[in-house]
């Protein structure tokens, strides 16, 4: 299977399910992401780019809960399943979660869609030494991730994680620049570390992930401390004055 990441279909310039721009300044424009395949190879769309689920994809749960239940088990709809997926629990908070509450709190708050997000952990946790198993995450991704109700072939898979990590490549790049170039102070960067900080952190507990009072805190000052850094050596590197946030003390560039 192809573990190469990279849209994998000669026709995604046509395809008509890639991810929408939005009106939004700032917000994520077109990128060259094919979707699944129709029928049951991939999800259907509803015209905006975004996946559509099927009217009864839904089970009780806490995180995006939107009180629906589908009362049936999966031992009962998939007895083929495979023992790895039956024993996967990282989306288990997500029960009851429908596909396009997942997606607007995502886009609210990064770049990606709530099937990047899905397909790109579930290839970080289904890697083996030979590779991503691609087809194994497409034919049981609604068993695995309970929002997504359609299977996917090895290529949709393939073309969701790239567009992902397209999409982390680009939002490092705008926010890395916007540390490195003067525009914000460390206060200001320490402000904003925190608002994307909180999301990720949110993120990481849905997917059960469980964080400890202590380590997040330590986190937190490790990060910023590091941004900080960045924004001093940005600095010199720009030949301007750095001022410490501790004392107050002024630091003119070293000639070289």
């Amino acid at each position: 299977m192809n573990d190469q990441p990279g849209p994998a279909s000669d026709d995604a310039g046509s395809d008509p399910a890639r991810e929408p721009s939005t009106d939004d300044e700032g917000a994520p424009g077109p990128l060259d992401e094919a979707a699944a395949p129709s029928d049951a190879a991939g999800p259907s769309t509803d015209g905006t780019g975004d996946v559509t689920p099927s009217e009864g994809d839904a089970s009780d749960g806490d995180a995006f809960d939107d009180g629906a239940s589908d009362g049936d088990t999966a031992d009962d709809e998939t007895p083929d399943v495979p023992p790895e997926v039956r024993k996967y629990e990282r989306f288990k908070k997500m029960d009851g979660a429908r596909y396009e509450r997942v997606n607007d709190f995502l886009r609210d708050r990064t770049y990606v869609t709530a099937r990047e997000w899905a397909i790109a952990r579930l290839c970080a946790d289904f890697r083996t030494e030979t590779g991503v198993e691609m087809t194994k995450i497409g034919e049981n991704l609604p068993e695995l991730v309970p929002f997504m109700t359609d299977t996917y072939t090895p290529q949709a898979v393939n073309q969701a994680r790239y567009s992902f990590e397209e999409k982390v490549t680009k939002a490092g790049a705008t926010f890395l620049y916007g540390a490195m170039s003067g525009f914000f102070t460390a206060e200001d960067l320490d402000e904003m570390m925190y608002e994307v900080t909180e999301v990720a952190k949110f993120l990481l507990e849905v997917e059960g992930v469980d964080l400890a009072v202590a380590d997040e805190l330590e986190a937190e000052d490790k990060i910023s401390e590091v941004m900080r850094e960045v924004r001093a050596s940005s600095a010199g590197l720009r030949g301007e004055e750095v001022r410490c946030p501790e004392c107050g003390h002024v630091h003119e560039p070293a000639e070289e």
